[in-house]
């Protein structure tokens, strides 16, 4: 009977199950978003969707794809409903199992990652649409749920979280190439984004954030820099290494009393 049931299963069951883990995984995540905002239970039900459905929604959408995934079977919304309003319940449970809820949060955007490209594939675009989509299926849910809750999304400010579902589609892209078989690219593909995501979230890697500083920026001077790309230019001559670090030490005044001075020149 088992061995009847797995040449039956096919890799359009093996997809359906990763798109119940993910949305199960992301409407349960925000149902906890929801509940530190405060939510009634429409609120908490509403998020969830809009979290667990959105990227898959905006993904089609983008691409063409109709109808809608959730549309076509509402029973994916039924489960999503559930999720968020068993969350609910249980949510005394998730403080105790915190790893747990961030493993189930990493499987789904594994999942999510696997079926944008997935979906990219079939119909029939390349690399960079790939990576577009899946992208689009791994954060817009997160993405949605963070700005209803009135934060900074968490993609765009820490943890690898987008970057893990473009390695997804580097690694989709070898193994395809390679002609390995669909189910082996799907779950070694799979475990590759969750890989990276885990491996991150333990050794806290994150991309490089870019923080303006205002103060830093009023003073900085062009002419440091174009005088280091000189003394670069021309580091072999003389006396050029001195004069350089001369330059270096001479202190300025504020980009505003050196505009004003510019001003009463003029």
């Amino acid at each position: 009977m088992i061995a009847s049931y797995v040449a039956n299963f096919s890799t359009a069951n093996l997809v359906s199950i990763l798109y119940v883990i993910g949305i199960v995984a992301e409407a349960m995540t925000a149902a906890v978003a929801a509940g530190r905002m405060r939510m009634d239970l429409f609120g908490v039900i509403t998020l969830g969707a809009l979290t667990a459905l959105g990227g898959g929604t905006v993904r089609d959408v983008l691409l063409g794809t109709y109808p809608l995934t959730w549309v076509e079977q509402p029973l994916y919304l039924v489960t999503v409903i559930v999720a968020a309003a068993v969350t609910v319940r249980v949510s005394w449970l998730l403080v105790r199992l915190r790893r747990s809820f961030l493993v189930a949060d990493a499987i789904g955007l594994a999942a999510f990652a696997v079926l944008g490209i997935q979906t990219a594939v079939e119909n029939g675009h390349g690399f960079i649409i790939a990576c577009v989509a899946a992208v689009t299926t791994g954060v817009s849910g997160g993405v949605l749920r963070d700005v209803l809750s009135d934060r900074v999304p968490l993609v765009f400010h820490k943890e690898m979280y987008a970057s893990a579902a473009v390695i997804g589609v580097v690694v989709w892209w070898v193994l395809s190439w390679l002609g390995i078989h669909e189910w082996a690219v799907i779950l070694v593909t799979l475990v590759a984004v969750l890989g990276v995501r885990l491996f991150s979230l333990k050794r806290g890697w994150s991309l490089p954030v870019y923080e303006y500083d205002e103060e830093a920026a009023a003073a900085y001077d062009p002419r440091y820099a174009l005088t280091a790309f000189m003394y670069q230019r021309a580091r072999h001559i003389p006396g050029a290494r001195t004069a350089y670090r001369g330059l270096k030490k001479m202190k300025l005044p504020p980009r505003s009393e050196r505009k004003r001075a510019d001003g009463e020149r003029s």
